[in-house]
């Protein structure tokens, strides 16, 4: 399933706007050949007389792959030492000075070293399509984060390296690289993938039937997903009236305490929920008089910020409001500002405050008539595994 997936679609965003478009290729895992797609359409807008270039790209030694870079211009790496380890990243700045038509840009969901920029490769796109340059890039579905937890609670496989749905959504043509799992399996067997060596292990972990065959769906869902967002800007249809206004009418608030042990769970949860129903969300955190800037303790603080930077990430609009009553406030502003799903984390307060209807989560069912309360119970995370 694709938006507009041909090199000659995407010429003709290039030609109309100022701001840099993107053009994302999405896989369910490595070796489904996005960095060969990528390659075959730089070949093809080169072809029509468009200047690209290679900002970064990985062959990870796949021959087929790396017979696609002759031809094209590839913009050098750079080089960092850090902690007395040469390592080659992008070279943002070699980008933005060559200033091309396009540039491709492998691996969105990379960490670049402490001493770049940017934290992550996707911001180092960010800032060539501020630029007006154009970027075709690629990434794996199980990096997007608000993913995170349910590829975990599924496949077991703990993935370090994420990206913001928000950058996903902001992209002009998604295009999903299915492949049939047996199909992959060859692949990998054929060596076309990993190392001989590193084959069994691959397929006793990672690739797994089982594994493959649940991020192949989610790459689907979330691509049908964006395909969606992209129509619902569209001109409606008759009797298309009701569901534009169930959309706009249906926005999603989690409610976020100062130090929940789980609110990246949370925060995932509630992003994905307002992606599905194509609608904004907010993250609200109420201050009381106890949590004050002066009477919240150092840690608590600390974790507040980061699940507030989170929530941004993920694409949701973060509210601070002061009250004594939390659960009022929380109410008060989801009438105000329509809101149709309020979300919220199973209270840990004691067995008293629960059997007297003063738990957070207790009240919010009682008291939220006309809205959807969904409560959130959090499982204990599995034996971590890398990816």
């Amino acid at each position: 399933m694709t938006r507009r997936s041909r090199a000659e679609d995407f010429l003709e965003l290039v030609e109309r706007g100022r701001r840099g478009r993107l053009k994302l290729y999405i896989g369910f895992a490595a070796g489904v050949g996005k960095t060969y797609r990528m390659l075959e359409e730089a070949h093809a807008l080169k072809r029509r007389g468009v200047d690209v270039v290679l900002g970064f790209v990985e062959t990870h030694g796949r021959k087929e792959t790396e017979a696609l870079v002759e031809g094209l211009e590839v913009v050098p790496r750079k080089e960092h030492t850090y902690r007395d380890v040469t390592v080659e990243e992008m070279d943002l700045d070699a980008v933005l000075a060559r200033r091309p038509q396009v540039a491709v840009v492998d691996e969105l969901a990379h960490t670049n070293l402490p001493v770049c920029r940017h934290r992550k490769r996707y911001q180092d796109v960010q800032e060539l399509l501020d630029a007006g340059i154009n970027v075709i890039g690629a990434f794996n579905v199980q990096h997007l984060e608000s993913l995170n937890d349910l590829v975990e609670r599924t496949t077991g496989v703990i993935v370090r390296e994420t990206l913001p749905d928000s950058f996903l959504k902001g992209a002009d043509q998604v295009v999903n690289l299915d492949l049939a799992v047996e199909d992959l399996h060859e692949r990998l067997k054929a060596g076309k993938i990993y190392a001989e060596d590193k084959v069994p292990r691959a397929l006793e972990s990672f690739f797994k039937g089982e594994n493959l065959s649940t991020l192949r769906e989610l790459a689907l869902r979330e691509v049908a997903e964006s395909l969606d967002r992209a129509t619902a800007g569209l001109p409606s249809r008759a009797g298309d009236e009701g569901q534009q206004k169930g959309a706009s009418w249906g926005r999603v608030l989690v409610a976020l305490s100062s130090y929940p042990p789980r609110a990246a769970t949370l925060l995932r949860r509630g992003s994905r929920m307002a992606g599905r129903l194509n609608t904004d969300w907010f993250v609200v955190y109420v201050e009381t008089p106890r949590e004050a800037p002066h009477l919240i303790d150092a840690e608590a603080q600390r974790h507040l910020l980061a699940n507030i930077e989170k929530a941004k990430e993920l694409g949701a609009e973060v509210v601070r409001l002061r009250s004594k009553d939390p659960v009022e406030a929380i109410l008060d502003f989801a009438r105000s500002h329509g809101v149709g799903h309020i979300m919220v984390g199973r209270s840990h307060q004691p067995w008293w405050r629960r059997a007297l209807g003063r738990a957070a989560d207790v009240r919010l069912l009682r008291e939220g008539e006309g809205f959807d309360i969904h409560v959130v119970a959090f499982d204990p995370a599995p034996e971590e595994k890398r990816s």
